[in-house]
């Protein structure tokens, strides 16, 4: 998996302070995307999961973790992308992970492969649904289109039904 980008510190991409990992590739290729060279799997650079895990255990500020992308729950990212979570978790084990992936929440539960289950257990917060440049709002916090849910997905699962976060 390559990686698009990181963030050390970031307050603009989920609740309270967090590092945010950028993957590279998407199949999506939303109109009016803000990281369009991210889309290209072979952008950025290899990700190094232990570098970023000790640069995350470095800073004492930090709540959670964000991945974006790119997209970060396609099947060429996914797997890693799980492995990179349950890595966090075990030396963070009170960290936050919020996702944002183009598909939606019915779209991967769909997908029905255990893979995905799994990456769904251990994601907090999934702001879900491609960008829509058409439905584009500013004023929105944490996603860019009106479109786009910010959900609990650890509620969803468990109550079987939408859950959105209230920010």
């Amino acid at each position: 998996m390559k990686m698009a980008g990181f963030y050390d510190e970031s307050i603009s991409n989920g609740l309270g302070w967090r590092a945010v990992l950028f993957v590279s590739g998407c199949p999506h290729n939303c109109p009016g995307c803000q990281n369009k060279q991210a889309q290209d799997y072979n952008y950025g650079v290899e990700f190094n999961k232990q570098e970023i895990i000790d640069r995350i255990c470095e800073n004492s500020i930090l709540k959670g973790i964000t991945i974006s992308g790119g997209e970060p729950l396609c099947k060429e990212n996914i797997s890693e992308v799980l492995e990179f979570i349950k890595d966090v978790k075990k030396v963070k084990p009170n960290f936050d992970v919020w996702c944002y992936s183009g598909y939606t929440l019915e779209q991967l539960e769909q997908r029905d492969d255990q893979i995905t289950k799994e990456t769904l257990k251990n994601i907090d917060v999934l702001v879900d649904g491609r960008f829509v440049q058409e439905k584009k709002n500013p004023t929105l916090k944490f996603k860019g289109s009106e479109n786009q849910r910010i959900l609990d997905v650890q509620k969803c699962i468990q109550q079987n039904k939408i859950v959105q976060v209230a920010i």
